[in-house]
């Protein structure tokens, strides 16, 4: 089903640059399975329908199950420049996520090296030329005794990251199945992308946008 251009929420648009507010459910660009539905089709949409018709590249993705603050450029040079800063760090990100468990440290960092098995599921290896360097950094925000609210933030942007360096720290996302998550009381993932902030592509101009986390999550 198609998704209603009218509903997309978009956050900051000029001729260089489009920020939206991406929803869970939806994913970001297609997959063997998934052709049409998906954000990046309606921004192209969105955009072919402009006079004169603009273009639309995809910068970094969110998980399909995950909602939250994606970046898409609309020139390939805006592109190349916004993947540079998020290659070199100088992008920030940052998640709101609830995870099973009581995390007693309140804040650390996760570093690993990435793989993905014939599955499509990621996991750690010791092997350092099997795998791609991942670093997540974490700061709890709020306990209970079953669950906790925490803050993360990506020094990295690899394949489920935040899924799989929680999952096995013994604190998986809560909804995430694939990663051991036991409950899902939300019917979602608890993941969601509230912050994110960049140079301009072609200003150089530092720009910050921030996302309320889904008033869902105050159930968990």
């Amino acid at each position: 089903m198609p998704i209603d251009l009218d509903r997309l929420r978009i956050l900051f648009e000029d001729d260089t640059i489009l920020v939206v507010d991406k929803p869970a459910g939806l994913l970001t660009i297609a997959t063997d399975t998934e052709k049409e539905n998906t954000l990046y089709a309606a921004l192209r949409t969105r955009a072919g329908r402009k006079k004169p018709p603009e273009k639309i590249f995809v910068v970094h993705r969110l998980d399909r199950e995950a909602s939250g603050l994606l970046v898409f450029a609309k020139t390939v040079e805006a592109k190349e420049r916004l993947q540079e800063q998020f290659k070199d760090h100088s992008a920030g990100r940052r998640y709101l996520t609830v995870v099973e468990g009581r995390i007693a440290k309140d804040d650390f960092s996760i570093r690993s090296y990435l793989a993905e098995n014939a599955a499509y599921r990621v996991y750690s290896t010791r092997k350092k030329e099997a795998g791609k360097l991942a670093v997540t950094h974490v700061h709890v925000v709020k306990r209970s005794p079953k669950t906790t609210v925490i803050q993360v933030r990506l020094e990295t942007g690899r394949k489920h990251q935040i899924r799989v360096h929680l999952a096995e720290a013994g604190f998986p996302i809560i909804g995430d199945k694939v990663y051991g998550s036991r409950s899902n009381p939300i019917r979602r993932l608890a993941l969601h992308g509230e912050y994110l902030s960049f140079r301009h592509p072609s200003t150089g101009k530092r720009l910050e946008f921030r996302s309320s986390y889904p008033r869902t999550f105050d159930a968990l």
